[in-house]
């Protein structure tokens, strides 16, 4: 990607997530070797969403989350899917159509300045997002507002290793560097998916993120690692 892009430039970010959109659900199958699905399921499990709840999936992208989520929450329920890029969007609304049965949404719009009104919901998830917020304290602070006293939030990303010369740090440059960019570039996504490490630079390690969740008004914030240290899941209750 060129030097002038940097992480978390709004813009460009959705400028870039609407590039990858046509490809983005088949090579994270292929760069996960599936196991993308197995954590967002984590991620389900501790948010345990019941039948009739309002849900928000922030960051959304193509939807494949917020419509697991939206199996839990049927019939009466809602799931709300925001995202800044349109292209994802889209994608999402294929699927939605293609499952009408399913009681989800989906809008256009920033997860940090999300405009919805305070203690709108039940819980909420936001998988690969806040890493490319401007922000992330920002984010943590809009989750905060949104949910409802007692409400659980569930944040999966990548984990950014405390220690970066440590052998975790050391096997995820090898997995970004020899295996993302190369299968990427038979895409013809290369630059984007480059971005991928360069974003992490500037992401908050797992303690950083439990601070911030405090700082933003979460009464409960644990740092889980999955995968081998490699993805991290960040379990909150308001």
């Amino acid at each position: 990607m060129p030097a002038s892009i940097q992480p978390g430039d709004p813009e460009q970010v959705r400028d870039l997530f609407d590039r990858i959109a046509p490809a983005y659900d088949n090579l994270n199958d292929l760069l996960s070797l599936g196991l993308h699905r197995i954590w967002k399921r984590q991620a389900v499990a501790w948010l345990e969403p019941q039948a009739g709840q309002c849900v928000l999936d922030l960051c959304c992208g193509t939807g494949d989350l917020a419509l697991v989520v939206a199996e839990k929450v049927r019939p009466a329920g809602l799931v709300l899917g925001i995202d800044a890029a349109a292209a994802p969007l889209e994608r999402a609304r294929q699927r939605a159509r293609a499952q009408p049965w399913l009681p989800v949404e989906f809008r256009q719009g920033d997860a940090a300045a999300t405009e919805l009104a305070d203690a709108s919901a039940d819980a909420a998830v936001m998988a690969y997002g806040l890493r490319n917020l401007p922000d992330p304290a920002a984010g943590l602070r809009e989750l905060r507002r949104l949910l409802r006293p007692g409400g659980r939030a569930a944040v999966l990303d990548f984990n950014r290793p405390a220690e970066p010369q440590g052998s975790t740090a050391a096997f995820q440059r090898f997995y970004l560097r020899r295996l993302v960019v190369p299968l990427a570039r038979r895409a013809g996504l290369e630059d984007q998916y480059a971005y991928l490490e360069r974003s992490l630079e500037r992401f908050p390690t797992g303690a950083e993120q439990e601070e911030l969740a405090v700082a933003a008004g979460f009464g409960f914030a644990r740092h889980r690692l999955l995968a081998g240290g490699q993805m991290g899941l960040l379990q909150l209750v308001a």
